[in-house]
């Protein structure tokens, strides 16, 4: 059987493969549907195929051998270009992205090699321009992949220039009024609320800032365990989110024994990010509330604002890096997150081995449900 023949009456198994593969590829693979972790893979398989049946003269080997593969319509992506960059959306490495393609390689060659009957010309033909197509497909996924990271990564540089700015003038016109001779000493006091504040919004985004570079870094987000109190972590978490929305209300419940093992630093930064995200995005009359409790092995966490609705599409990307809902027209309140608040969260969420989920409706409003173990795994 040809390796034409036996990728076309074989899609299903191979497609069942892949599907197997990317599954194992965590964080991002566990957000994802079956339907996504297949993606473009069946159209990606027939443009190889295709590809394989395609007569080659020797000039286009050698093109193709050095990454100059002829585009017959150049308006159109091919499936591996799309692969590419709808991995990077759904937060797939680099390194991942060139898994699948290995992995797809070695599924291929070891479903249809036990079916050859013997080597021959036409045999060793068939593989080396199957190597071929998948090494174009793979630099294909990669072209369209780096593109995408080079403009997050520039629209991550605008976001934070942008965010930046606005502490800064506040911190800029503070040191002004207190060096003037003219600021009457009753101004001295609420101008240095004003500097705390700035200063509260600029530390929030160094450490988230610092929290996603580690994990782009593929260093993960590190934690100490030990012992600590959910009760007295939220209570400091309040202080800091009140204090950087002044005009925010909170109401918190928390019930039973909420001790176990966590990191007590890594736990405060993702109670400050959830409560400062529910009092940016709640209504402006209506308090966040707070909850949590416990069982024998896991602490929950519900934080809730009465804000606009997530729509559903929104919901299946709220946690993905760089993400900023719109806030209502006029809204003043200071955007404190770059877009990484959540992600931060999660992420901190996932490293204690527990885990975190959104749900919006008009009825109850938007809730994030935080779910720890009170116990680390051991490793």
């Amino acid at each position: 059987m040809t390796l034409t023949a036996f990728i076309t009456d074989h899609m299903d198994t191979i497609l069942s493969e892949w599907e197997a593969f990317a599954g194992t590829l965590e964080p991002a693979a566990s957000q994802m549907t079956a339907l996504a972790l297949r993606d473009h893979a069946k159209g990606i398989l027939q443009a190889i195929a295709l590809d394989i049946a395609t007569r080659q003269n020797p000039a286009e080997q050698l093109e193709k051998s050095q990454g100059r593969a002829p585009d017959d319509d150049a308006t159109i992506e091919s499936a591996a270009s799309i692969h590419g960059a709808l991995r990077h959306d759904s937060n797939f490495s680099l390194i991942q992205l060139s898994a699948e393609f290995r992995a797809l390689r070695a599924t291929v060659l070891r479903l249809w090699l036990p079916q050859v009957s013997a080597m021959s010309a036409s045999t060793t033909n068939d593989m080396v321009r199957f190597n071929e197509a998948i090494d174009q497909a793979l630099a294909e996924s990669v072209v369209t992949y780096s593109a995408r990271a080079d403009h997050t990564r520039e629209l991550f540089l605008a976001v934070l220039g942008h965010d930046l700015r606005a502490p800064l003038s506040t911190l800029s016109m503070a040191g002004q009024l207190l060096t003037s001779e003219q600021t009457p000493a009753s101004q001295v006091g609420p101008i240095g609320l004003r500097v705390e504040r700035a200063s509260r919004l600029m530390t929030l985004m160094v450490d988230d800032l610092i929290g996603y570079t580690r994990t782009q870094l593929g260093a993960g987000m590190p934690t100490i365990p030990g012992a600590a109190d959910v009760r007295e972590i939220f209570h400091a978490a309040v202080e800091d989110a009140s204090a950087t929305h002044p005009g925010s209300q909170f109401d918190v419940e928390l019930t039973g024994d909420l001790t176990g093992v966590f990191d007590a630093v890594r736990l405060h930064q993702l109670s400050t990010n959830l409560l400062v995200n529910a009092a940016q995005y709640g209504g402006k009359d209506t308090p966040v509330t707070v909850r949590a409790r416990a069982d024998v092995d896991t602490v929950t966490i519900e934080v809730n604002n009465r804000g606009e609705t997530i729509p559903p599409a929104s919901l299946q990307s709220i946690f993905r890096p760089l993400i900023q809902l719109p806030a209502e027209s006029g809204d003043e309140r200071p955007r404190t997150s770059l877009g990484l608040g959540l992600f931060i969260a999660r992420e901190i969420a996932i490293a204690h081995g527990g885990s975190i989920v959104v749900s919006s409706s008009d009825a109850s409003g938007t809730t994030f449900t935080v779910r720890l173990p009170r116990s680390q795994p051991a490793i």
